[in-house]
């Protein structure tokens, strides 16, 4: 049953649902969904919503005013218990490539999309309960989501936005007043934890495991209807469908994968789980499960315990694997251009372009217009010679004095001491190594001619103060799960803010303390994180 209330400003146009075919069965039945883009279902009804945190930026950008965010309506309707006139709910079906193996039919096991608003820019978005119980796609699942994970999902999606990387976003956080069992270890051990459910907002949810179940069935007439909808809706500046509208199409999605992942290699972002179903078709960071920040720099890191043998999807190797999701979406839309020259340019050409934009934005963090290889190779080495936090590092670079020439080697390190994780570990010979890359870095600088005044400007706005470290959202989680969220919300007001100083803050810029290093939730984390 739907109602009619204050939150009227919410204005839903549903064209997804009212354009692509749907799950004729309407039975809540784990199934197969068959020439299906999704499945009518409606969110599970929750004992004891209580608010917990929501986004004035996001409320705002869909036309909700912060009164109405307050109301105990919001809290029924984004907990799944009360649906608005317009709203007509349904969970997708798409596949995916896990860990590099075809998974199947995958679709929306836990997220359930209230419907789409139009709000009064002329904008779409899609609004998404996480954790609002099952679907036809939640397999052996409840379609459930923990408070932790929930926290971990809604800080992050916020913070990510504010640090300029191309996301999802997140409207609110509630807390569902019921337990939920989860075996956080996968040991045998399972326990109960209060559940939650966020809302996430974004233009659209589709993922390159959306076009690929259809391709991997044969449906290539639903496939057809699905890829001319994302045209028309998404990509209308390319023009009408045809074969090279969507080689054109291929390239854009191309383009903005890359730019993701620059992003994420810029500020120390590690997604994780980089399966197809995970990724994007517009370029968005999305599905937050065990994500993580580098602390120290290991281009071979990954935060996903699932992942701790293999490592495919650790820091490092982001962009091939994104290259290699993008294969995967070009082999699914092949049937409607039956053309692979043009597909496998394209794919090598996302090579190139991910390299030049990589090195624009290594230089930028630098303070540098010009790329010097030379000067990066070493910078890569010095990171590892000791535990280096990467974010205070490139932060703190800033401050070092460029236009001097007649400084002390101790002089010359000291802005960027805060950054190593054990002094004692500095030998001399490591130091050496610094001191020679840091006059080296100086000698760069004065060769552009660039002022230290302004270099710290520049410098300060690609290289965040704050991240959103593991070891920070584990303790708004512990706060959070004592029915205190005040950390949740005061670490949601920081992170509007991550290249302001904040002086107030400044106990949140600091390296991950040693009690953080292996404790869970701080280091890695597992699919149920």
């Amino acid at each position: 049953m739907s109602i009619s209330s204050p939150l009227s400003s919410l204005i839903f146009d549903n064209h997804f649902i009212g354009n692509l075919p749907a799950d004729p069965v309407t039975d809540n039945t784990r199934r197969q969904v068959l020439e299906a883009c999704y499945s009518y279902i409606e969110p599970t009804k929750v004992n004891a919503p209580r608010l917990v945190a929501y986004s004035k930026e996001v409320a705002e950008l869909l036309d909700i005013s912060e009164q109405d965010c307050e109301s105990a309506l919001f809290t029924q309707v984004f907990s799944g218990n009360t649906l608005l006139d317009g709203m007509k709910p349904y969970a997708q079906c798409y596949g995916g490539h896990q860990f590099g193996n075809w998974a199947g039919q995958l679709g929306d096991g836990r997220a359930i999309n209230l419907g789409e608003v139009i709000n009064q820019h002329g904008q779409h978005h899609t609004l998404q309960l996480k954790g609002s119980g099952a679907t036809p796609y939640s397999r052996t699942a409840d379609g459930l989501a923990v408070l932790r994970s929930s926290v971990r999902e809604f800080l992050c999606s916020e913070a990510m936005f504010h640090l300029g990387v191309p996301t999802t976003r997140a409207l609110s956080l509630v807390t569902t007043g019921e337990h939920v069992v989860r075996d956080m270890f996968y040991d045998g051990r399972p326990k109960e934890e209060p559940g939650a459910i966020v809302c996430r907002v974004a233009p659209s949810f589709l993922r390159f495991g959306s076009y690929e179940i259809f391709s991997a069935r044969g449906d290539i007439d639903t496939l057809r209807q699905l890829v001319d909808f994302t045209l028309r809706t998404e990509f209308p500046h390319l023009g009408a469908p045809c074969v090279d509208t969507y080689l054109s199409w291929f390239s854009e999605v191309c383009d903005r994968t890359a730019d993701m992942i620059v992003h994420w290699m810029r500020v120390g972002f590690v997604h994780g789980v980089m399966n197809t179903d995970n990724m994007s078709i517009l370029g968005l960071t999305i599905d937050y499960g065990p994500y993580g920040w580098l602390e120290d720099y290991d281009p071979d890191w990954t935060p996903n315990t699932t992942d701790a043998t293999g490592r495919r999807y650790r820091f490092g190797n982001q962009a091939q694997i994104a290259q290699w999701n993008l294969f995967q979406l070009a082999n699914a839309i092949y049937p409607l251009i039956e053309q692979a020259e043009p597909l496998q340019k394209i794919l090598s050409d996302y090579a190139e372009r991910y390299t030049e934009k990589w090195q624009a934005m290594r230089a930028s963090k630098l303070g540098l217009s010009i790329y010097s290889e030379e000067l990066q190779q070493s910078l890569h080495k010095i990171l590892q010679l000791t535990e280096t936090d990467m974010t205070i590092f490139y932060r703190n670079l800033a401050d070092v004095p460029c236009e001097q020439s007649d400084l002390s080697d101790d002089d010359l390190i000291a802005p960027l001491i805060d950054a190593y994780y054990d002094v004692d570990t500095l030998t001399a010979e490591i130091k050496a190594e610094i001191y020679a890359w840091l006059r080296q870095y100086q000698q760069c600088v004065r060769q552009e001619g660039i002022k230290d005044k302004m270099r710290r400007i520049t410098m300060n706005k690609v290289n965040p103060k704050y991240v959103l470290r593991n070891y920070l959202a584990q303790l708004a989680i512990d706060k959070a799960e004592q029915n205190d969220f005040s950390m949740v919300n005061q670490l949601l007001e920081l992170f509007r803010h991550p290249y302001a100083e904040q002086k107030e803050m400044e106990h949140y810029a600091v390296k991950r303390p040693d009690w953080a290093r292996n404790r869970a939730g701080c280091s890695m984390l597992s699919c149920s994180s």
